[in-house]
């Protein structure tokens, strides 16, 4: 009996994911990327002798897709992750509080004493979060009203203040929705909440690449596919996927001047671009319009010595939102490199790279004492203007299933209905997902991944 053949189109994690379980489970599998590198959305690149990545992506324990996906790759032991949640909180002066879980407590006591000494915020508030963490314990994230309200109005219906959801509740929400409480789904937002924080007392806590993403994913990534015998092809647009015309199963792949021949194909692009690869599939053009954009910008702060020994910092009561010392990643031997992340973005995009720069430089000397007395040897900004959809309110609806109405066509990305926000993990199933049914389109009916209690298929 011959192999099925399964191509997937799109190199980045979702796309390198399904290619890995497709091979894994016996196919034969050709991976095309129209870019010449591998990793999507997570990349870097060389600037002034020091590795930058185009913005600082981060998973949580509970990231377990994406963990085995690490695994797989063979890199496992280049990311950091935490022994427990601590994120030391900063505000302008210094002044540090330190949001911690308890090594003892289950969930989502395990929080308790945190929130009860969470100094940003006054007694008064902080008396209320308990209350609201419990009630959003028991928010239904698949029932269709709940997708209907944005977070900051569950927000303010369960007495959280504008001060609370701004110094505490947007901490979270924001770098992982990609949008404040005001304009999240509260579905989305309870979904995180929900599976990071009050249901498992390990769950949340953080890690993040030790090297540069390019080699995390993209070198990786490219080795392991081919140890797996996947065909690789890069710099290769896909300019058509076209259906027999008499009916017949299977697809023919026009690569730039050359064809593949496929029992099934993964369309593993971002919203913004799938309607480009397959512009005939009813409702896929509507997708990149109903889903939108949110945008992620990163300011890369070079200073001439160390202003700071903490390692990851979240700012509070300022624009700089995220800051990670990626000094031993960059390949930096004196002084220190810290990364800004700035998620919900839109405000950065149109400002000129020098005003951001300034602004960034002189928040980072608010947060750090230090940093006044330093010399900041290079700035440097990156934008990612369509870094995610835009999860507000109704979208749910927007994001498709992995399955389509053309059998062995099938769907994957960050964006698509995995019921996660867009995360390197929700990119990651969503790969599992689509090979799954890829394989079952081809006739594999052995060796499948195994399929996701909360996946969602078409009807």
């Amino acid at each position: 009996m011959s192999r099925p053949r399964v191509c997937v189109v799109g190199g980045g994690l979702a796309g390198m994911a399904a290619a890995l379980a497709c091979a894994d489970a016996g196919a034969e599998v050709t991976l095309v990327e129209r870019r010449r590198r591998l990793g999507g959305a997570t990349w870097s690149f060389r600037h002034n002798d020091l590795w930058f990545d185009n913005g600082q992506h981060v998973f949580l324990r509970c990231c377990t897709a994406y963990r085995a996906f690490l695994e797989r790759l063979g890199v496992a032991d280049r990311v950091r992750l935490q022994s427990r949640l601590d994120v030391p909180v900063v505000a302008p002066g210094g002044r540090t509080v330190r949001l911690r879980r308890s090594r003892l407590l289950p969930a989502p006591a395990h929080l308790g004493r945190s929130l009860l000494t969470y100094r940003h915020l006054p007694v008064r508030d902080r008396l209320r979060l308990g209350p609201a963490a419990f009630a959003l314990r028991r928010v239904d994230v698949d029932a269709a009203e709940t997708d209907q309200w944005t977070f900051g109005e569950w927000l303010t219906r369960h007495r959280q203040s504008p001060a609370a959801q701004a110094a505490l509740w947007d901490l979270i929400c924001r770098p992982t929705v990609n949008l404040p409480a005001t304009e999240a789904s509260l579905a989305l937002a309870a979904m995180v909440f929900q599976t990071g924080l009050l249901t498992e007392a390990a769950a949340a806590d953080i890690g993040w690449a030790s090297v540069p993403l390019g080699e995390l994913h993209g070198d990786a990534g490219l080795r392991a596919l081919e140890r797996a015998g996947v065909e690789v092809l890069t710099g290769a647009p896909v300019t058509a996927v076209d259906r027999p015309p008499d009916g017949r199963a299977g697809f023919t792949i026009r690569v730039a001047d050359s064809q593949r021949v496929a029992d099934a194909v993964v369309v593993a692009v971002p919203h913004t671009a799938v309607a480009d690869v397959v512009p005939d599939l009813h409702g896929l053009g509507e997708v990149r319009a109903r889903l939108g954009v949110s945008p992620i910008v990163n300011v890369h702060v070079v200073y001439d010595r160390r202003v700071t020994d903490l390692e990851l910092v979240a700012g509070v009561g300022t624009d700089v939102q995220f800051v990670f010392d990626r000094t031993v990643g960059a390949g930096l031997d004196r002084g220190q490199y810290l990364a800004v992340s700035l998620s919900a973005a839109d405000s950065y995009m149109d400002r000129p790279a020098d005003e951001v720069k300034a602004a960034v430089v002189a928040g980072l000397a608010e947060l750090f004492p230090l940093a006044r007395a330093a010399r900041v040897v290079d700035t440097l900004v990156s934008r990612e203007p369509a870094a995610t959809f835009r999860g507000v309110p109704g979208s749910r609806s927007a994001r498709p299933p992995s399955t389509t109405a053309v059998p062995g066509l099938v769907l994957a990305g960050a964006w698509s209905a995995t019921g996660w926000p867009a995360t390197m993990e929700g990119a990651v199933r969503s790969g599992n997902t689509a090979a799954r049914h890829a394989l079952l389109a081809a006739g594999q009916t052995r060796r499948l991944p195994a399929r996701p209690a909360d996946e969602e298929v078409a009807v």
